[in-house]
């Protein structure tokens, strides 16, 4: 699949339905993780039967074309949940034609929460915190239903992340259970505003935050990463380098090389902990007064996440973003699993595992002090294995990325320990 067709699915993005969708999920009052589950006009219950109900109506415009799952468990813990709470995941399955056990994931959460994190009374609108990225996903879904991918996609709206990434988790675990071979997770949380607290106003960026060793790592990996480098080589490092290059004049990536904003977290990181590769999207300038604040005004100034606070032509370019980003992994292959060897020799060999669907693979070098892969791979080849004349790879890092008879293109697989798009297998 050419970047071409990304865009013109990206094109159907509607601001209006994105307008309508943050409308109505604050209509709901509060969508605390602890509050009503029956009540059919306020609360998470009726929350979440709206999101459901919308990713139906989608499944009815293609044909039955989304399975609707609703993973759900109870949870409690001393701090944010203090009663026993049912809590459960909308999510809309998108079969793959060709390989349907290959997924990516779009998700975003549907709680919200004002200034008392317990307050699951009081009104907590939740327009950008995740209104934003709840928006995203419903409206991911119904421009790319319309089309078919060799792989899957999957489209969440996660319950309990303020809570303490409950929803992320439980779909983590679905996921394994699932025995799906996720290849990109991709989190959205808090996508809709350009203007900070501040006042600085940045509407050309999104912020990609990707973890750098892979938090599954065994310590025998670990030692390794030690000894031949490959820190900054994770699958989710380079998923934030592979959509920086998706980016565009209009909204161009930011790469931010940890793993979420300092002293916080989002739902792509109980991912991470199991192994799949993940990286949260977020507003280049956040507006602290308008996020996880009681709605009110003090000195003249403004509080609490409500629509007028936020950037619908901005969300709009995130949205789009995500769906080139969505297209483009579905209908590529798995990234290959790559080694090198090189030690002790004025050669490097470079081999890799095949990859169904794959019909070619291209051979990516860089520096060690270098931030992205060079421009043009170093060779293009059917075959799995490449020796590089003279070349002493302590002095580079190396990786292969596969390509499908169509031109689609996985992001590039770093060979270092621990750089394959899967979870580190335990000795």
């Amino acid at each position: 699949m050419s970047l071409a067709s990304t865009d013109a699915y990206a094109e159907s993005v509607n601001q209006t339905r994105l307008e309508a969708d943050i409308a109505r999920l604050v209509a709901f009052g509060t969508r605390h993780t602890l509050s009503s589950q029956d009540d059919p006009k306020r609360g998470i219950g009726a929350a979440r039967k709206w999101a459901e109900g919308e990713f139906r109506k989608t499944s009815a415009g293609c044909g039955g074309c989304l399975e609707i799952v609703l993973p759900e468990t109870m949870v409690k813990d001393e701090d944010r949940v203090p009663v026993a709470t049912r809590l459960v995941d909308v999510v809309a399955i998108q079969r793959g034609t060709m390989r349907p056990g290959e997924v990516v994931i779009v998700q975003g959460h549907i709680d919200s929460r004002n200034s008392d994190p317990l307050d699951a009374e009081g009104d907590a609108p939740g327009a950008n915190d995740d209104g934003s990225g709840t928006a995203l996903v419903l409206e991911a879904a119904r421009v790319l239903s319309k089309q078919k991918f060799a792989g899957t996609i999957v489209y969440a709206v996660l319950s309990g992340e303020e809570q303490g990434l409950y929803g992320g988790k439980l779909l983590a675990e679905y996921a394994k259970a699932q025995g799906w071979t996720v290849k990109a997770v991709l989190n959205n949380d808090i996508v809709g505003n350009s203007r900070g607290s501040d006042g600085l106003v940045d509407d050309t960026h999104v912020r990609v935050f990707s973890e750098g060793p892979r938090d599954d790592a065994s310590e025998r990996a670990r030692d390794a990463l030690r000894s031949i480098g490959g820190e900054n080589d994770s699958p989710s490092r380079n998923l934030s380098r592979w959509l920086a290059g998706l980016g565009d004049s209009g909204l161009a990536v930011r790469q931010v090389w940890r793993a979420d904003r300092m002293g916080r977290g989002g739902d792509h990181l109980p991912f991470q902990a199991l192994g799949y590769p993940a990286v949260r999207f977020t507003v280049a300038v956040e507006n602290y007064e308008r996020q996880h604040q009681n709605v009110r005004t003090e000195s003249g100034r403004p509080f609490g996440d409500l629509p007028e606070a936020m950037d619908f032509s901005y969300l709009v370019k995130v949205t789009k973003l995500n769906i080139r980003a969505l297209a483009a992994m579905a209908a590529a292959p798995m990234p290959p699993v790559a080694k090198v060897t090189a030690a002790v020799q004025t050669f490097t060999d470079v081999d890799w595992a095949a990859v169904p669907g794959a019909e070619r693979y291209r051979v990516w070098q860089r520096r060690t002090d270098a931030p992205g892969w060079d421009a043009k791979p170093i060779a293009e080849t059917d075959q799995t294995h490449l020796r590089l004349d003279g070349v002493r790879g302590d002095d580079w890092f190396f990786g292969v990325s596969s390509v499908a008879a169509d031109g689609s293109e996985s992001p590039v697989a770093s060979a270092v320990p621990g750089g394959a798009y899967l979870p580190e297998a335990k000795p």
